[in-house]
């Protein structure tokens, strides 16, 4: 799968893990030059407090445009640290 967003490869990886139809990138496959934490946290009530980076790519700015769980509850577990879009970016095989 990749992460596309202003024709420029946010991530890659053959290993994501789909959550509630939302590819999770592990964080070895993120291209971290594209990324900027944010101070945004959400709470989900299965998976945790999400927090979120800042896309910067191609002269644009998409602020909180991806998350990750750093310390998911023990059902979400397996995607700790694991990075999700928003639908603007594209996500395709």
């Amino acid at each position: 799968m990749k992460a596309i967003w202003k024709d420029t490869l946010l991530a890659e990886s053959d290993e994501t893990i789909v959550v509630e139809g939302n590819h999770y990138f592990p964080p070895d496959s993120i291209h971290t030059q594209y990324f900027k934490a944010t101070d945004r946290h959400t709470t989900c009530p299965w998976k945790g407090e999400a927090s979120y980076f800042t896309i910067e790519a191609g002269g644009e700015v998409y602020e909180n445009g991806a998350w990750y769980y750093p310390d998911p509850k023990e059902k979400a577990r397996h995607i700790k640290d694991y990075v999700a879009f928003y639908r603007d970016v594209e996500v395709t095989e």
